[in-house]
């Protein structure tokens, strides 16, 4: 019974900041990798930001020196900090983890999904 929950997300003004973050629950063993991914209507989930093993991260392009993810393993969280926000940023922002669940083996988890709209 591992589930994902975002929160954080909203409607901001351009050049603005939001904190997302991603609460796991349940039996989890351990963390393989985890990320964050986006959708914007009428386009296919894009990667945002992934971890792996703890530390190697990775971000798309149209991210990169705005965007931080991060964790905090004594809450079972992660979060994705996002500064100067645009108006393309706008999308359902998803929280996903790659997980050893105790008792079950590995398995891909999903959030869903937490609304960031940026306008003037």
């Amino acid at each position: 019974q591992v589930q994902l929950v975002e929160s954080g997300g909203g409607l901001v003004q351009p050049g603005e900041s939001l904190r997302l973050s991603c609460a796991a629950s349940g039996r989890i063993f351990s963390v393989m990798a985890m990320g964050w991914y986006r959708q914007a209507p009428g386009k296919q989930r894009e990667l945002v930001a992934t971890m792996i093993s703890g530390s190697i991260t990775n971000y798309a392009d149209s991210v990169k020196g705005r965007f931080t993810i991060s964790r905090d393993d004594a809450k079972n969280t992660m979060h994705l900090q996002m500064n100067n926000l645009k108006p393309e940023d706008t999308a359902v922002y998803y929280c996903n983890a790659d997980l050893v669940i105790s008792g079950f083996g590995r398995r891909d988890i999903w959030g869903q999904g937490t609304q960031v709209t940026v306008s003037s």
